[in-house]
């Protein structure tokens, strides 16, 4: 696979999404969604509240990411966007409303963390933990906010790095709403987000926008509609699960900048 290749040779090489079969069958949440939970890495622990996802491994691409410069935040302006969202497959999950993006960031020394969250039990949860493992740090700001996508930034607010781990699955895989809102809203959501970050001029100009998602997911409509709206993408990772599903660790830049 071509990592550097960009607009329509990226999208030619993009894979369809899976089966829809295969595709609920990955994505069975775990029956213990409404139970308190622990989840530990890089040596801390976390409490899930009832309603808040168990990350994976794909979680953890971020987080090893930010915590070790790969994805850089430090001095920068860091936007933390996660509904919480996990599945019984490990390598479908993400866990932002736990905090973990945001405590590696500010570990790393970033200037400024947003942390957003539709779900405001999740944002609590942020908070309650980066309090807790970082808390008051000399030329870091820590500023949870709750709302639908960006509606909870200050006006005039400029990101130089945001990441977003979305619900992007294409396939209904329940009807229960907290796994809807973590799972399975599907790509609409992310032609919102690049909607969003292009028209409120979110992103700084040399910023950097990472979303993963696999190939349980239309990966080819989500890189259309960011295209669509300004955005010019790059692969940063790959990774084969080995068992059909491929996870893409997408780069967006906004305004010509590659």
């Amino acid at each position: 696979m071509d990592t550097q290749a960009t607009g329509p040779d990226l999208l030619r090489q993009l894979p369809p999404p899976l089966p829809a079969e295969r595709i609920v069958a990955l994505n069975q949440p775990k029956g213990n969604l409404h139970t308190t939970r622990a989840y530990e890495w890089n040596g801390w622990t976390f409490d899930v509240p009832p309603g808040v996802f168990l990350p994976g491994a794909t979680s953890r691409t971020i987080h090893e990411r930010i915590l070790d410069g790969r994805i850089e935040t430090r001095g920068l302006r860091y936007g933390e966007w996660g509904i919480p969202c996990s599945s019984e497959a490990e390598n479908l999950g993400k866990g932002a409303g736990l905090g973990v993006e945001a405590v590696a960031a500010g570990v790393r020394g970033a200037r400024e963390i947003y942390a957003m969250d539709v779900h405001a039990t999740s944002v609590a949860t942020a908070a309650r933990h980066y309090a807790r493992l970082v808390g008051p740090r000399d030329g870091t700001a820590f500023l949870p906010a709750a709302g639908d996508l960006f509606d909870g930034l200050p006006p005039g607010t400029r990101l130089d790095v945001v990441t977003f781990n979305p619900p992007a699955v294409s396939r209904p895989v329940s009807e229960d709403p907290d796994v809807v809102r973590n799972t399975c809203v599907g790509s609409p959501l992310l032609a919102r987000f690049f909607t969003q970050l292009a028209e409120r001029e979110l992103l700084a100009p040399d910023g950097v926008a990472y979303v993963i998602a696999s190939n349980t997911a239309d990966l080819r409509r989500i890189v259309q509609d960011a295209q669509d709206r300004g955005f010019t993408p790059r692969i940063d990772s790959v990774r084969d699960w080995r068992d059909g599903v491929l996870t893409f660790l997408f780069a967006f830049t906004h305004g010509g900048r590659a």
